[in-house]
């Protein structure tokens, strides 16, 4: 399962958030001076200068306070009260210091617009709470949305995880019933031909369970599986089983869920080979098809055909299981279809997004 690890706050993606804060903050003291100089005068100049000072001094103020006094908390927020104060300090030196900024910027009187006689005074500090106070709830809550959707990606991921390891631990006892069932029969009528295919049997389980339980792994080890599976299978049936598998080397890395291609060989031996007196063959085969850009992996088997084997009792479980595994992890652009094959059995076809 994947796990949320403390963050530093000092990533260059907080620092884009920044940035990006302080460009809406800059549009927003501009909008502001549009409205004053409509409202209040003529003096465009002054209104945009004052507010621009103003704005982008408690931008960076508080901006920069709360990384430093939020810790390696996700929203990047201080908990109450130090963010009420950090909001409250950030409005006094935002009035104070960009009021003075642009008194110098104009040769004002200094600190004028400290004096409490008229508007002046009530309206500037006004005005300035109003902003500040409505652009950080602004941005908190941004930051909020943003923590809350990278918690549900993250719940999606852990189900995901989750459902693609119930739907392994289902497979994997399915093949081994099998096997075990087969197992039975060979000891009493095949003795020596039933200690083989237990030796192989336990080789494919050594594999199984000392690897890693990660969702993927490399296309190549999934066809080294498939190798062992078969040469298992073989020792059951001899020569009523031929099987070539064909991995080019430049789709060897190319990462698929574990136990994807079993299922459809399973199938293949069981409900096409098998019903066959003199068996047949299967061939998996894997390709990239330059027209869709996706990587296609094809089982046919030259078995009695769709249709032609006998029902059994779960046929089906593998082939659903193959569909869900595939839905799971690549949604609709993962597909998988059966078809006659042009050598007289079934084809199975597996589309998946191909690697880049």
């Amino acid at each position: 399962m994947s796990s949320t690890a403390p963050q530093s706050r000092f990533r260059a993606e907080n620092f884009r958030d920044m940035l990006r804060h302080g460009l809406i903050t800059a549009v927003f003291c501009c909008l502001i001076a549009i409205a004053m100089t409509i409202t209040g005068g003529d003096n465009w100049a002054g209104h945009l200068v004052y507010s621009l000072a103003i704005g982008m001094v408690s931008w960076l103020f508080i901006d920069t306070g709360r990384l430093l006094l939020s810790g390696h908390r996700e929203t990047h927020w201080p908990n109450w009260p130090w963010g009420f104060a950090l909001v409250a300090l950030g409005v006094a030196v935002g009035f104070f210091v960009g009021n003075v900024i642009g008194d110098a910027v104009f040769d004002a009187p200094r600190f004028d617009f400290l004096d409490i006689r008229g508007h002046k005074l009530a309206t500037g500090v006004t005005i300035t709470i109003i902003a500040t106070v409505g652009m950080c709830f602004f941005f908190y809550s941004l930051g909020k949305s943003k923590h809350m959707q990278s918690q549900i990606e993250l719940a999606q991921r852990n189900a995901t995880e989750a459902r693609l390891k119930l739907l392994e631990t289902q497979l994997e006892p399915h093949m081994l019933f099998n096997t075990l069932a087969n197992l039975r029969v060979l000891i009493t009528v095949d003795p020596p031909r039933a200690v083989a295919m237990l030796d192989r049997l336990n080789s494919y389980l050594r594999m199984t369970l000392s690897g890693s339980r990660a969702l993927s792994h490399p296309l190549s080890a999934e066809f080294e599986r498939l190798g062992d599976y078969l040469e298992l299978m073989s020792v059951r049936m001899g020569d009523r089983l031929r099987y070539t598998l064909d991995l080019p080397q430049d789709l060897r890395d190319a990462p698929v869920p574990p136990l994807l291609l079993q299922p459809l060989v399973e199938n293949s031996i069981r409900h096409g080979l098998e019903p066959k007196v003199e068996g047949g063959e299967i061939v998996v085969r894997a390709r990239r098809d330059e027209q869709g850009g996706s990587l296609v992996i094809e089982v046919s088997d030259t078995g009695v055909g769709l249709g032609a084997a006998p029902p059994s009792q779960g046929s089906g479980f593998g082939l659903e299981q193959v569909r869900e595994r595939l839905a799971t992890v690549y949604g609709e652009r993962g597909t998988m279809s059966m078809a006659p094959s042009p050598s007289g059995g079934t084809l199975a076809r597996l589309s998946i997004p191909a690697p880049a």
